[in-house]
């Protein structure tokens, strides 16, 4: 089911609601309200509730929510309840950080394909992950991979995310600092983390 007219920021809470819940359930817990979500996650129990009004009933009044309903419920929506993979592309130190981090697991997500151009590095494995050829990922379109992760150089961008495009690749985390053009249907979030840190001077008092 795909839901329609949805905030942005709604669904971009909905994995840290999910990452609290699962963290609950792993102490053993089987029920919690919106407060007890709210003080694990640091938001207003009324953003909670809010948020997921626009999904349904999840919650029962008087008691909360069962926290192994949640967890499917909100793994069924954001549709990792269907085990997605991703395709890296570009393994320097940034793409290797990525295929390394272990955060990916908690939400059911799995780097299954790594791409480069260098011939270097083609052909060895990092991660358990087979780096290949960039001239491979046409196949992608047979090998059940929905996703891309792009972590190249920012003149290269537009190109890898043209070649994601035509290889089938409907959503896209993009790690380069630039606007890019993308067919329609497909939907790109991109990373600057450069940027964000440029903006955190701005609240940090003077002195």
């Amino acid at each position: 089911m795909r839901y329609r007219k949805i905030p942005d920021e709604a669904v971009r809470r909905l994995p840290v609601y999910l990452r609290a819940a699962l963290h609950l359930s792993g102490r053993g817990i089987e029920c919690t309200s919106s407060q007890g979500l709210a003080d694990f996650i640091g938001v207003e129990p009324w953003q909670i509730r809010k948020d997921f009004s626009y999904f349904g009933d999840f919650g029962v009044p008087g008691v909360g929510y069962n926290l192994s309903r949640l967890i499917k419920h909100v793994n069924r929506i954001l549709r990792l309840d269907t085990g997605p993979k991703a395709a890296l592309v570009g393994v320097g130190n940034l793409g290797t950080a990525l295929l390394t981090f272990p955060g990916f697991r908690m939400y059911g997500l799995e780097i299954a394909a790594a791409f480069d151009i260098d011939k270097r590095k083609i052909g060895r494995r990092k991660a358990g992950v087979l780096i290949e050829d960039v001239a491979a990922l046409s196949d992608l379109r047979t090998r059940g991979i929905d996703l891309g992760i792009v972590a190249v150089p920012e003149a290269t961008s537009q190109q890898v995310i043209d070649a994601l495009a035509q290889a089938g690749i409907k959503g896209i985390l993009n790690f380069s600092p630039r606007h890019v053009v993308v067919p329609r249907g497909m939907k790109v979030i991109t990373i600057d983390i450069a940027m964000d840190l440029a903006r955190l001077p701005y609240y940090v008092p003077a002195g």
